[in-house]
């Protein structure tokens, strides 16, 4: 019984081989041999080893852009936060002269009840400004915020297309040698 599936399993691996080598055609060797299926699965691969360095470039050139918006965007809030820090500041000096303004008018003075209007006007202006500056500080930050989104996504792209860029050189290499 022992040796009856010996030369069963004998049998069927000798019958597996030779389907397999008939399959092939004989010759390990894809290009050397004129099968255009091989030849042609070889010519896809190039083809898409080419595209796949073509995104990559792309996908490197959007990087440099992005980097340089977000370079951009935070020097702008740097300068946005210098411009509401002298803004608060102003109002702080103004608020400080409308005080000294009234206490000076109490007493008598004509010359500085003439200046209460100008102070008033001057905080309202300084108030205005401190808004702009907020609203312009939060629009920095949101640009911030995508512009590092789109490096995150495209240095997520540029490593898929290194990764497929192996895998094609890879599928070359398969096709040129026959393994």
């Amino acid at each position: 019984m022992r040796r009856f599936f010996a030369h069963l399993l004998a049998l069927a691996v000798l019958g597996f081989g030779t389907a397999v080598y008939a399959q092939s055609g004989g010759s390990t060797g894809g290009s050397t041999n004129g099968d255009d299926a091989s030849n042609s699965d070889l010519k896809n691969d190039r083809k898409d080893l080419r595209k796949d360095r073509r995104d990559l470039y792309k996908d490197r050139k959007d990087i440099r852009e992005d980097q340089k918006d977000l370079n951009k965007d935070r020097a702008d809030r740097y300068k946005d936060r210098r411009d509401l820090r002298n803004d608060q500041k102003d109002l702080g000096k103004d608020r400080r002269d409308l005080r000294d303004d009234r206490e000076d008018c109490k007493e008598g003075d004509k010359a500085d009840c003439k200046d209460l209007a100008k102070d008033r006007k001057d905080i309202t202006k300084d108030k205005k400004d401190i808004a702009n500056d907020k609203k312009d500080l939060r629009a920095d930050n949101r640009d911030i915020r995508n512009d590092r989104k789109d490096l995150h996504q495209d240095r997520k792209d540029a490593r898929k297309d290194k990764k497929d860029i192996r895998h094609d050189r890879r599928d070359i290499r398969k096709d040129k040698h026959g393994k």
